[in-house]
Order: structure tokens, then sequence, then C-alpha cells
């Protein structure tokens, strides 16, 4: 089959509510925000050139209406986009510390993304991909998690490369130890994955990267390429016994780090589109490092994530 598109992704779409200052009153006000981390991803990517679709539900109410409109003036297909006249969208209200740690609020119980079902998976859309991206999110419970299981079996018969985000959100599990094991499924089917420190330090148990690393690539011989992200400390990418480090850049004006690992996550694909995941080299691992971890820093200076995407040339001047 042709692959017509770059990437699909299929997940979560929502409204982040990020603290914005505060009123006369002393009350906060809350910006709404266009996020959801695989939508976030495809619209990097679409910053980047790239052929993007979403595959995913929202409530037929203010805030599905308003997401569907952000993502295509986004330049991603949202035709893949499905609308529950029963649920509401899910909204995730986070609260940042000075350091731009968040701590995340979620009303999901469920959102209408949690209901996306099997039936409702365009497996052509897929196959017509040439990457395909999930997190964990949509794993958390039915249907939703059958949905995914589908998409990615559909993504494995159709050669796609399969990239995977673990994107630990601790409230959103009955139990951390279902979160491991569904995160751990994921673990099992992708090429690429994209794992931030604290998600590694769950998942092997390990706090020193290289010591995770080796033990995730020997539980899960099927990663080709995985990526560490450590925030402004930097990235490692480990590839076919290479290991590249490259330092985040600590240039002042952090808002909020929401969309960062997503914009990450984005430009790796980004990489691999142009350059393939066959036989790479330190230069080029290094390469694709230095703009992901530039363009994650761009974001943590704006507020949100999807309307917050770097243009290119603004990455290349910033290096």
């Amino acid at each position: 089959m042709k692959k017509r598109m770059d990437v699909a992704a299929l997940g979560e779409l929502l409204v982040d509510f990020t603290c914005n200052g505060v009123s006369p009153q002393g009350n906060p006000f809350y910006e709404a925000n266009p996020g959801g981390a695989p939508c976030n991803v495809l619209a990097m990517l679409a910053k980047l050139g790239k052929r993007t679709a979403f595959i995913g539900k929202v409530g037929d109410d203010q805030f599905g209406h308003f997401l569907r409109q952000v993502g295509v003036e986004a330049g991603i297909s949202m035709d893949s986009l499905m609308v529950d006249a029963h649920s509401h969208t899910t909204l995730a209200f986070v609260k940042t510390a000075e350091n731009g740690d968040r701590d995340f609020s979620f009303y999901r119980d469920p959102g209408a993304d949690a209901l996306l079902t099997p039936d409702e998976v365009p497996e052509h859309v897929i196959a017509g991909a040439r990457i395909f991206h999930f997190g964990s999110l949509s794993l958390t419970g039915e249907p939703v998690r059958s949905a995914t299981q589908k998409a990615v079996a559909a993504a494995r018969a159709a050669d796609c490369i399969l990239s995977f985000d673990p994107n630990l959100r601790p409230p959103l599990w009955s139990s951390l130890e279902q979160a491991r094991a569904q995160i751990n499924w994921g673990l099992r089917q992708c090429d690429v994955v994209k794992i931030a420190d604290d998600e590694l330090l769950f998942v092997t148990g390990e706090t020193d990267f290289d010591a995770g690393a080796a033990k995730l690539m020997a539980q899960f011989p099927n990663l080709r390429l995985v990526n560490v992200t450590a925030g402004a400390q930097g990235s490692i990418a480990y590839y076919q016994g290479l290991r590249v480090f490259q330092p985040g850049l600590s240039l002042g004006g952090v808002i909020e780090t929401t969309g960062a690992g997503d914009t990450f996550c984005a430009c790796v694909l980004n990489f691999l589109l142009e350059h393939g995941l066959e036989s790479l080299t330190s230069q080029d691992l290094s390469q694709m490092l230095r703009f992901a971890n530039a363009a994650a820093y761009l974001v943590t200076t704006r507020r949100g994530a999807i309307r917050s995407m770097p243009e290119k040339e603004q990455v290349l001047a910033l290096l």
C-alpha cells in the first residue's frame, strides 16, 4: 500500500486548563490550552512539514468542537476524530510549580477519549502511514484499550514504524501495577520509545540511565531506538550499542513544561522520516537530539502545547 501519510497517532485529545495569574479577588485564572500528548506530537510534525492524521474521540460539546478546530488549524487531518454525543471531552487542570514541574487533576470518568471503540479505528488510515504513534493514556481502560490494540496490530501488519510514549499519569490508573503492565505491553509493541527519567525508574527500578536503558533493551529486544529525556539536563539516545548524550538548553524563561516531551518526540520522528531507522551514526543521533532538545526548550517558554509549537526556523536560529 502506498504511504500517503507520514505519521498517524491515536489517543487522547483534551483541554489543559493552565493557571495563568490571579483575579483581583485572589481567584486563579485558568487558560484553556488545547492538548493531549499524541496530538501535540502531530502538531509539531505538521510545523516541520509532515503529513499527519489523528485518531481519537471528543465529546459533542464546546471543548470538543474547539479541539477539532485547533487540530485543523494546526494542519492535522481530523477526519478520524469521532464525536460522542453522550460523554464529555476530557479536561485536565494543571498546577505548575516554580521549577516548571506539573501536578495534574483529570476530569475523565470516563471522558470521551476513553470511549473510542475498536470498530471506530480506521485501519486504512494507519496502514497508509509511515509511522504510527501511541501512548499509555489510551491503555488505561476499555474500550479504548482494545481500540489501541487493534490499531497497533494494523500498524504492524502495514510495516509502520511503531512509536510509543509511556507518558505515566498515576491519577488515571486504578493501580500502579496495572499501569506497569500496560506500559510494558506498549513497550513490547514498539520500535522507538521516548521515555522520561521518572518513567524509566518506574519501569526498570534503575536510577542510573545507562543501567535502566540496558535493562529496558534486554527485556524488550524489539526496541531499536530508546531516547531517555531528563528535562533541562538533556537527553540520551541508545541505538545498536551506541550511546549519545546531548545536554539540554538552560537559557531561562521557562514557564511550564507541558508539551516539551511531545515536542522532543515529534522531532525524533521527523528525523526518522528523513533518515530512516537503519544504520544511524553517532553524528546522526547527536544531530537528532540537538534539534529535539532545542525545540522542547522553546515550548517550555510558552503556555500550552498544540498552539505553542515552534517553527523550524526558530529552532535552527536557537541552535
